[in-house]
């Protein structure tokens, strides 16, 4: 029996111009088009004059509407998932069928296209040399204490998707347990009204305290600093005797004679002087 195949095809985020070729080839050509929201996708595919049967697959049917659409690719139909912007996968429906297309075998192809956390890292000015993606935050504070801890010593930019209503709590909320961070607060990306703000995170909690939210955000949170890292160790250190020090490296795996040149370089004494200390360890 030969399988049909299944397209992840990646979409405008705001202007649909930004759709490439091969998507608009992959469109065109597919049996079946499964959409997040098919009121939403029906603009796009009218734009460009694509006629193909749609069918809802969104967050609350992903599971059952999932088997569906294998069973249709094991019945020899092309299927492509499309979301209301994006790619599929990226905080969308699209992983799940992914996934168990891998599982049983069946070939998938990803048509890569826009994805609003990379324009929005680029338009930051921030490091994008290593970078953590995570989506939306929690809605609930307990899991959101767990969710922020995870990453509040990461040195990596942070990147995540929010919406208006929630914004000023996010932000509020990322002050209180990030800090003092540089922010870009990334809105309607290449959209009419698209804004890009670059600011502290202090004066992004004023200025939203003037201006509603409106539109869908990217934001991107600088990574933890080195200086912060090292007043923190600092912090750390002047709380312990010298002998506490060497005795906290070699707990965390170092050797003796690494530990003392550790604790050397963070007090900033000769290694003759600390070694002292290490006599009774």
């Amino acid at each position: 029996m030969s399988y049909g195949k299944l397209f992840l095809v990646g979409t405008p985020i705001g202007n649909l111009k930004d759709i490439t070729l091969r998507a608009l080839d992959t469109l065109k050509s597919v049996d079946i088009i499964a959409a997040e929201d098919t009121r939403q996708s029906i603009k796009l595919l009218n734009y460009f004059e694509i006629k193909k049967p749609l069918i809802s697959y969104h967050k609350f049917n992903e599971m059952e509407r999932g088997e569906e659409i294998i069973r249709k690719i094991k019945d020899g139909k092309s299927v492509a998932i499309i979301t209301d912007a994006g790619m599929p996968g990226i905080s969308d429906p699209g992983s799940v069928v992914a996934s168990k297309c891998i599982d049983e075998g069946i070939k998938f192809e990803v048509i890569p296209g826009v994805t609003a956390a990379i324009t929005a890292l680029v338009y930051s000015g921030l490091d994008t040399t290593g970078f953590i993606f995570k989506g939306f935050l929690p809605r609930e504070n307990k899991d959101r204490k767990e969710f922020i801890e995870d990453i509040i010593d990461r040195r990596e930019t942070l990147i995540f998707y929010e919406a208006p209503h929630r914004l000023k709590k996010t932000l509020s909320f990322m002050k209180e347990n990030l800090g003092n961070r540089r922010i870009s607060i990334c809105r309607e990306l290449t959209k009419l009204h698209e804004q890009i703000l670059r600011y502290s995170m202090d004066d992004a909690i004023c200025y939203y305290e003037n201006n509603e939210p409106k539109g869908e955000f990217v934001l991107i949170v600088e990574g933890k600093s080195l200086e912060d890292i090292e007043k923190e160790n600092q912090k750390i250190w002047e709380e312990l005797t010298i002998e506490e020090h060497i005795k906290k490296y070699i707990s965390e795996g170092l050797s003796k004679k690494d530990a003392i040149k550790k604790t050397s370089k963070d007090r900033g004494l000769p290694k003759s002087e600390v070694y002292r200390y290490s006599l009774d360890i």
